[in-house]
């Protein structure tokens, strides 16, 4: 038996993005008699940019990315069966539709009245890339409930949990959809009489918060402007210690100098004294030699 709230989840994911959570809310009060499916309503979280535009691709355009599908298949049995050719030239041709329909998907955007970013398509390029490599990730696409932009890393499967809206979605496939909006679920939205009360407890509960960030934040720029102090004052600290490490290396250096002069008079003079010595020494041997000649 389907999820029903797979059927629910198809139709929120496929409203433009900024009616997403009015919707959703509206959706979640209306099933409060049951209190435990309205709270999974209520958790259906709004698509990033980029997920929003890979379902809206996934239910404008399911022959182009069945197509990417397809050529992910190949790409995976060409890999399994180690064919070095057939996979360089299904890479090449995975690179080449990725690019391809991400341009689809962007025009596709266009219509809808949304710009999307070169860094929003290179996410979106990422999640084709991921359904084309991972079969999972594949069947996360298919589904068109996706939250968040898919990624592979090319080690381990992709983990597609987080980037889904239902747990279930996988094996989930996304209605297809014309350019015409879908037609909105019926809302019967219930006028709640203590709204303006709780509009000024919320405005007060606003004021109460921005208080408390700005005093947060002046105690943060207080405790910056401490740290500045202390590190100029320790950089002026350690700037002088500088100097008189320069003073006093300048002073070793001259000392430094003078003693190598004074080593240079010492070996001339050890010099003059060892040429001293010999003489000496050659002349008391002869007078010894002398003396050993005179008779006795």
């Amino acid at each position: 038996m389907t999820d029903p709230l797979l059927d629910l989840a198809d139709e929120l994911y496929a409203l433009p993005l900024a009616d997403f959570t009015p919707a959703r809310d509206a959706l979640a009060k209306e099933h409060k008699a049951d209190k435990s499916f309205a709270a999974r309503v209520k958790a259906l979280k709004k698509p990033s940019l980029a997920a929003w535009v890979v379902n809206l691709l996934v239910r404008r355009d399911a022959p182009q990315v069945e197509q990417v599908l397809a050529v992910g298949t190949a790409l995976r049995e060409a890999q399994a069966n180690l064919d070095g050719e057939e996979l360089r030239a299904l890479t090449r041709q995975r690179r080449q539709l990725t690019a391809a329909v991400t341009s689809q998907a962007r025009g596709l955007a266009h219509e809808e009245g949304v710009k999307v970013t070169e860094a929003v398509a290179d996410q979106v390029e990422a999640t084709l890339t991921a359904a084309m490599v991972d079969e999972g990730a594949a069947a996360a696409v298919r589904s068109g409930l996706l939250v968040a932009a898919l990624s592979a890393t090319g080690v381990g499967e992709v983990d597609v949990a987080a980037s889904l809206a239902v747990p279930e979605a996988r094996g989930f496939a996304a209605a297809p959809r014309d350019a015409t909006p879908p037609p909105r679920p019926e809302l019967h939205v219930v006028p709640d009489p203590e709204a303006d009360e709780k509009a000024r407890a919320a405005a007060a509960r606003a004021v109460e918060d921005a208080r408390a960030e700005v005093d947060a934040s002046r105690e943060a720029l207080a405790t910056a402007v401490a740290d500045i102090d202390a590190l100029q004052a320790r950089a002026l600290q350690l700037q002088a210690e500088v100097e008189e490490l320069k003073g006093r290396i300048a002073q070793l250096e001259s000392d430094l100098e003078e003693n190598d002069d004074e080593l240079v008079d010492a070996e001339d003079v050890k010099s003059e004294a060892e040429d001293a010595l010999a003489e000496t020494e050659t002349q008391l041997a002869r007078a010894e030699a002398a003396l050993a000649r005179l008779p006795g």
